[in-house]
């Protein structure tokens, strides 16, 4: 197996929504852009396959090692070797994939923050990042685009909390501020058994429409610092939020019924909703 099919089966195969936007830029940005998805998956896994916490520690350090390797000219795993020879066309640094495994890191050394800012901190590493190396890879002509990258991509991780409170509840992590539950008198005890009662769904739900009020709320603020000159080398970016916009809305039609179960899109729908973006330009 090539690198090159390596990053494609590992897109494929974890059935995200990213997919669905790659699917329309030109063949040379979309092999970058699936490389890059490709080791976000990789450094991510490391955490949520996670069994031993040392073991997964060891394998992020060893990550951090190859990085600097790879932009030595000396790449040894199947994602960093088709994902180094993009990286000068498309500005990605080395900066860059180190930031997103320190997001990874976060994730082993604490399950609790205590406010939205030390959130922030987190959705940054993993999803800001992201969101610049990604707008860099779609064809950014302007700096003000960095702004909005950074903006859309935490939207988009706050979609994630919000869609995985009950997958990270069985892992004992609340992603959900401590200081946002003593204000909604949420316990934590309560979201990690995940078992509702009604006093409960109240308290939970009002907890919840506030963490999805920011999150449409940050979605407004990206889709306005977007510049116009960008808004078509964008439409990737702008097809991720309208599908995920579209799961929020969703979870807020089902009463955020998500310690039980995961709300999700059919493929048919989210191919739907990329077309729409891609064709006429509408979220």
């Amino acid at each position: 197996m090539t690198p090159q099919e390596y990053v494609q089966k590992k897109a494929v195969a974890s059935g995200s929504s990213f997919y669905y936007a790659f699917l329309f830029l030109p063949k040379p940005r979309r092999e970058a852009i699936t490389a890059f998805y490709a080791f976000c998956r990789e450094v991510d896994d490391v955490v949520d396959e996670m069994v031993d916490p040392g073991v997964a520690a060891t394998k992020l350090a060893w990550w951090k090692s190859e990085i600097a390797q790879s932009f030595s000219d000396q790449p040894t795993h199947p994602v960093t070797k088709a994902l180094m020879p993009t990286v000068a066309s498309y500005h990605i640094e080395q900066r860059h994939l180190l930031a997103i495994i320190e997001g990874c890191q976060m994730d082993l050394e604490q399950t609790r923050y205590l406010d939205f800012v030390a959130l922030q901190r987190y959705c940054h590493l993993v999803a800001g990042v992201v969101g610049e190396v990604a707008a860099n890879i779609f064809g950014q002509t302007q700096d003000a685009t960095t702004a909005y990258a950074h903006k859309l991509g935490l939207a988009l991780q706050l979609t994630n909390i919000i869609r995985d409170v009950g997958e990270d509840a069985l892992r004992g992590r609340i992603y959900l501020p401590v200081s946002e539950l003593q204000q909604f008198d949420v316990k934590a005890h309560e979201i990690l058994k995940r078992q509702y009662t009604d006093d409960f769904q109240q308290r939970f739900t009002a907890l919840m429409c506030f963490q999805a009020e920011r999150a449409h709320r940050f979605y407004d603020e990206a889709l306005a610092l977007l510049p116009q000159a960008d808004r078509r080398s964008q439409k990737p970016g702008l097809m991720m939020a309208s599908i995920y916009r579209t799961l929020l809305r969703e979870i807020e039609r089902d009463n955020f019924s998500v310690l039980n179960q995961r709300v999700s899109l059919t493929p048919l729908r989210k191919l739907w909703l990329a077309w729409r973006v891609q064709a006429l330009g509408r979220l």
